[in-house]
């Protein structure tokens, strides 16, 4: 089933400068690119985006979520808009395990990340772990429309499409 699933580079990823390494990873896969921006949203936006939709809270704890929305806030994101073939499990599967400790070797985290939760609950502050991906498919819905506008969403086919057909 083709879906659609977000994905927001974090500020550590965009300040290390592995956004065009981590949207490759995507985009080798098959996973086709219909909308992007760079944009640092206010504690509002992201208090919507991990909480309302995410439920944070409930699953980590008010500290994490805390650290989480500073962390958030200390630099631009880019937020990316991703269609494929069940794209939010695959985004998933490509992004690894939301502690970066855990992520496995040829994951993004695993690859590009190794900090553990408790080592930044240590350090009183959020885990680096570069990127956010949809957790599931009616998650993705609602980040999406969250995220991006009907206008700024582009329709297209892209040449693997028409092999695969």
């Amino acid at each position: 089933m083709t879906e659609r699933t977000l994905i927001v580079l974090k500020p550590d990823c965009l300040q290390r400068g592995l956004a065009g390494e981590i949207l490759a990873r995507f985009e080798r896969v098959g996973l086709k690119l219909v909308a992007a921006k760079i944009m640092a949203p206010d504690k509002a936006f992201y208090y919507h985006h991990y909480e309302n939709i995410g439920k944070m809270v409930s699953r980590r704890g008010q500290k994490a979520f805390d650290f989480t929305l500073e962390m958030m806030q200390r630099g631009p994101v880019m937020a990316i808009l991703l269609e494929g073939v069940e794209a939010v499990e695959v985004t998933r599967k490509l992004v690894g395990t939301t502690e970066p400790k855990q992520a496995l070797p040829g994951t993004i985290r695993g690859d590009f990340a190794h900090i553990s939760f408790a080592h930044a609950d240590g350090q009183s502050k959020g885990v680096p772990n570069l990127i956010h991906a949809s957790g599931s498919s009616e998650e993705a819905v609602e980040e999406i429309a969250h995220w991006f506008s009907p206008e700024e969403i582009y329709e297209y086919t892209a040449v693997h499409e028409t092999h695969t057909r």
